[in-house]
């Protein structure tokens, strides 16, 4: 067998680099725009449409690509893509970044096309790795990836259509975070079994008994989703408008409704478990600050609206990558207290954050904007840090895949 690069051995290897490596880059470029330390450079839309853009189609795009690449050939029994036939992606989701943020210094009439066509390449690369094993899976159970994540490339797709045309292209941004916190329950509800359950780490020597106590059960995830769903196409419609108000209630409802399911007891008492489940708890605070923002409470929208991003998806994110790292590496759960500490600063970076969307810090919004971008990009700094050798070195057992740690296996960190 021809040897692989280590850094292409699986799909969320590259992509958990690309993703924890932008996540960082991005914000303390988006503070040095806000603290005009970058005036020079204004790309095309302005630096709020970037600087959401980025974060949306480029660091979950990223992380989404890494999971979906590692966790549909394990759902479906099929074989991952690896080696060289990773490099179009990895390239697509490069240049689409970079084009992004040349588009200032060419000619207008190129302006966003090369973004637009390299991001729009990227979905449609992405979709074709992973649909054919999921539409022969038995069953399809989990067909719904291919439907959120085509739903986001059709959305990247009107975004840029707004940009080009001239138009109003936030509505687009704000729809896209909608499918981004679907996305984020379907994919969580798969993970949160192993993970509460205790089957995460089955075989590991001296671990504890896997457990059936919790089930991701079906019909109050779809409610949740519908409402979320609801709620995205209201905003998108209606803008702020009280119709949309009272579905991001809705939205926040279901969400508190979904987290029942984790209510099982002790076994919800483990770190990895409760990252999860504060993510659900994000996404409910995140749509319900924002149907009281649009139903006439003293708060703007945009409190709400970044629980959702840089809380919820963020530690979803940062969780699943900690997760997927460690056990397709071949090793077992980190135990070190860098994990939990991380998961802490992220929620409170996300908190300082909506807090900057109240008139409780009217005064001092820089530096709260400043110290929660910092603390926000130093979590996927140090998440890059932990993980960087196990990310781009061989596997101790010497596979070249994605196969989960050998019982004899009993590395903690």
């Amino acid at each position: 067998m021809k040897p692989i690069m280590p850094v292409l051995m699986c799909g969320f290897r590259p992509f958990f680099l690309l993703t924890a490596a932008s996540a960082s880059l991005f914000m303390l470029a988006w503070l040095a725009l806000l603290n005009g330390w970058l005036s020079s450079w204004n790309p095309a839309g302005g630096i709020v449409l970037w600087h959401a853009h980025e974060l949306i189609f480029g660091f979950a795009a990223a992380a989404t690509a890494g999971f979906a690449l590692t966790a549909i050939p394990e759902f479906t029994h099929t074989t991952g893509v690896k080696g060289e036939a990773l490099l179009p992606l990895v390239w697509l989701w490069l240049l689409a970044r970079l084009f992004y943020l040349l588009s200032s210094f060419w000619h207008p009439a190129l302006g966003l096309w090369p973004a637009a066509l390299c991001n729009l390449a990227f979905w449609g690369l992405l979709l074709r790795l992973i649909a054919r094993p999921l539409w022969k899976d038995p069953g399809r159970q989990h067909l719904s990836f291919v439907w959120v994540i085509t739903c986001l490339g059709v959305l990247q797709l009107g975004f840029f259509i707004a940009q080009i045309t001239e138009g109003d292209a936030l509505p687009w941004i704000r729809a896209a975070v909608g499918a981004l916190m679907i996305l984020i329950v379907i994919a969580t509800s798969r993970i949160s079994m192993s993970v509460v359950n205790g089957r995460i780490e089955e075989g590991r020597p001296g671990g504890s008994a896997p457990t059936d106590g919790y089930l991701a059960r079906p019909p109050r995830r779809y409610l949740a989703i519908f409402c979320i769903a609801t709620c995205s196409v209201s905003e998108f419609a209606l803008g702020h408008h009280s119709v949309t108000g009272w579905a991001a209630l809705a939205a926040a409802a279901g969400m508190f409704n979904l987290l029942n399911d984790w209510h099982v007891g002790r076994e919800l008492l483990n770190r990895w478990a409760l990252m999860l489940y504060t993510s659900y708890w994000l996404i409910a605070l995140g749509y319900a600050g924002m149907g009281a923002a649009w139903l006439g409470a003293p708060l703007s929208p945009s409190a709400g609206q970044h629980l959702l991003t840089s809380g919820a998806a963020a530690l979803a994110i940062f969780t699943v990558m900690a997760l997927v790292a460690r056990i397709h590496s071949g090793l077992w759960l980190d135990r070190r207290p860098w994990l939990p500490l991380c998961a802490i600063v992220l929620v409170g970076a996300s908190l300082l954050r909506a807090l900057a969307g109240t008139s409780l810090v009217a005064k001092a919004i820089m530096p709260v904007l400043n110290l929660s971008g910092l603390l926000w990009a130093c979590c996927f700094a140090t998440y890059l840090y932990y993980t960087w050798a196990t990310l781009t070195g061989p596997r101790e057992d010497g596979l070249q895949d994605c196969s989960a740690p050998q019982a004899k296996s009993s590395r903690d960190c």
